[in-house]
């Protein structure tokens, strides 16, 4: 269940396990899901890449809204991703809803290496803007289970 709200930032995301050593978005970056809070039905898989400071211009991804009415606050959803070599493809509750490929990455692709997870809850930054009056805390992000398959 994520949270959501003004200013509320959740994401379930991974970065290239070389980040300390070329740094980012070199290490590569994917987003399995991100949420901004004043958009509670809407989602984003994204994945970034290429030399520092390039990051948010050298990027792919996609959204996945829910129907009319519903929210990533209501219940629990299954955020996954096929990670092969080559080819990422991203779901929601079992609904592909994006796929990126070596070919679609200019310059070197740095997916087909070790990544490591981070979960977090921002709050305010560029994208979602600062929370305001109407924005309720605490807020939380609940994880069920994490699930990795080889």
């Amino acid at each position: 269940k994520l949270p959501e709200g003004q200013g509320i930032w959740p994401a379930l995301w991974m970065l290239g396990a070389n980040f300390q050593d070329i740094g980012w978005p070199a290490c590569g970056e994917i987003d399995i899901m991100e949420l901004v809070g004043h958009q509670p039905s809407t989602t984003h898989g994204t994945a970034h890449w290429g030399p520092q400071g390039q990051g948010f211009s050298n990027n792919h991804g996609n959204d996945y809204n829910l129907s009319a009415g519903a929210k990533f606050s209501d219940e629990f959803h299954v955020f996954s991703l096929i990670w092969e070599p080559g080819i990422i493809e991203w779901y929601v509750d079992d609904n592909k809803f994006f796929t990126l490929r070596n070919e679609d990455v200019s310059g070197n692709y740095p997916f087909d290496q070790e990544f490591f997870f981070i979960f977090n809850i921002a709050v305010g930054g560029n994208w979602p803007g600062n929370p305001d009056n109407s924005t309720v805390f605490p807020q939380r992000m609940m994880v069920d289970y994490v699930r990795v398959f080889q």
